[in-house]
């Protein structure tokens, strides 16, 4: 097969009316934005497109777009946020009459914010939500095993609200709750993911598309954006969604040297999940 870098997102978006794009990575790496990024997304609006940000995120929307004004990206680059902090405070909302452990830096922070949750310590809660490290600057996934133990003995689901396993802020990598997720999966515990490469996330950004359009846009007719095997293409694939996967990001160790593409090197790199539409260095219009 032949896969190869593109320059240009123009060259991919002649017959795409719809982009699904990843945040992290892509547009942003935590510290400082990307202003080719964002200028080419909002130059793909500007000759009718639409943008939805698709976000692992565990803070709900209006969060993540505070976040993005404070990093200069205009809420001109998108018509839409869908963020896993939303999906998951859906979950906690629809069970009013259950007990919330959480794990995370900010045990009232904006997840779980102005929502009714009845908080309970591990012994007596009816499940856990997980946004992610309480400290994520030091902490690892092996730090919050005895806790996990306890929680697999009493047999409670986990709702991850942040399914990215890393993620990069500025030039260093650090962990996200879906490692702790993985980790509570690996002792035989039930953890339920919002977010990408999951099904519900990308319902809610395909038809938050077809409200800003007036109309359902075919597959075919969009392109994901990510930097990501595992989120970002493995979720594109489950919808029959072809993909841009951006090599800046958390891969781009495994893509600094590498100029052509060959079966052998697809495997090594994509696996299972099979190879993307097109790579690309940095998104640039």
């Amino acid at each position: 097969m032949t896969l190869r870098f593109v320059d240009h997102l123009r060259d991919l978006t002649q017959e795409v009316d719809v982009i699904l794009c990843d945040i992290w990575g892509v547009i942003h790496d935590g510290v400082v934005a990307f202003p080719e990024a964002c200028g080419a997304l909002q130059t793909f609006r500007k000759n009718g497109g639409t943008v939805v940000m698709l976000t692992n995120s565990p803070r709900p929307a209006d969060g993540v777009q505070r976040q993005l004004r404070r990093l200069n990206v205009s809420d001109e680059t998108y018509d839409a946020i869908v963020s896993s902090g939303d999906l998951t405070r859906s979950y906690v909302a629809a069970h009013p009459d259950q007990s919330v452990y959480q794990i995370g830096p900010d045990h009232h922070g904006p997840t779980l914010r102005g929502l009714n949750v009845r908080d309970a310590p591990l012994e007596q809660a009816d499940y856990i939500v997980c946004i992610g490290p309480v400290n994520d600057e030091v902490d690892t996934p092996e730090d919050y095993r005895d806790l996990l133990v306890q929680a697999r003995k009493r047999n409670l689901t986990m709702i991850c609200a942040n399914p990215d396993i890393i993620v990069e802020r500025g030039d260093r990598m650090v962990y996200c709750a879906g490692a702790i997720a993985e980790l509570y999966r690996e002792l035989g515990g039930e953890v339920i993911f919002y977010g990408k490469p999951h099904r519900p996330a990308y319902d809610r950004a395909i038809a938050l598309a077809a409200s800003k359009r007036g109309q359902t846009t075919a597959a075919q007719r969009m392109l994901a954006i990510g930097d990501s095997v595992r989120t970002d293409l493995a979720g594109a694939k489950n919808i029959g969604v072809d993909c841009l996967f951006v090599t800046r990001g958390i891969h781009s160790a495994d893509f600094a040297s590498i100029q052509e593409i060959d079966d052998f090197t697809v495997t090594r790199l994509f696996g299972e999940t099979g190879a993307p539409k097109a790579l690309s260095r940095g998104l640039k219009w």
